[in-house]
């Protein structure tokens, strides 16, 4: 798998992760404020995009977006295909996303579904974030569709190296 900081030329295969989650997160595809969110963080460069082999086609498996300011470092958006679920990709986004971007001890932040939010369990994220080391926090605002959100978040030392844990499958 090869995870790559995304340029223009993927704000296509953005749009098509973000058709696949609509149903969760509300509509994106068709919102001009998704498309520049995406072209913004591709301009930073804090915008990583996931391709397979060739075999798996040439739409990406996944993407993430990520605000990389410290202390507070937030992963703005991360999205795995259909297609790449249970493969390790979300885990490779982040974990290059950590070791890209995260240089200084805080924590990282990200916005997913509350517990009873239906995409809680069909798509897995709580479990994810839970499996690489991040604890559910404080209520967020509801998203667009009206689903509860949950903060979910995660210290970063200096001295852990978070990115070679993700990598191995290990949370610290």
């Amino acid at each position: 798998m090869d995870v790559r900081p995304a340029g223009e030329e993927d704000l296509a295969g953005f749009l098509t992760l973000a058709g696949q989650v609509e149903h969760w997160f509300g509509p994106m595809v068709d919102e001009p404020g998704f498309h520049e969110a995406v072209r913004a963080h591709i301009r930073r460069s804090t915008a990583l995009v996931a391709h397979g082999r060739p075999a798996d086609g040439r739409q990406p498996l996944g993407g993430l977006l990520f605000d990389a300011g410290p202390p507070t470092y937030h992963v703005d958006w991360l999205v795995v295909a259909e297609t790449g679920r249970g493969r390790g990709v979300g885990r490779a986004l982040l974990g290059e996303a950590v070791r890209r971007f995260v240089r200084q001890p805080g924590s990282i932040e990200v916005v997913t579904f509350g517990a009873d939010h239906p995409g809680a369990v069909a798509s897995g994220a709580r479990r994810f974030y839970e499996r690489l080391g991040f604890a559910p926090a404080e209520p967020a605002a509801p998203g667009p569709e009206g689903g509860s959100r949950q903060v979910y978040r995660r210290a970063v030392d200096a001295a852990v190296p978070v990115s070679e844990a993700w990598r191995y499958g290990r949370a610290p």
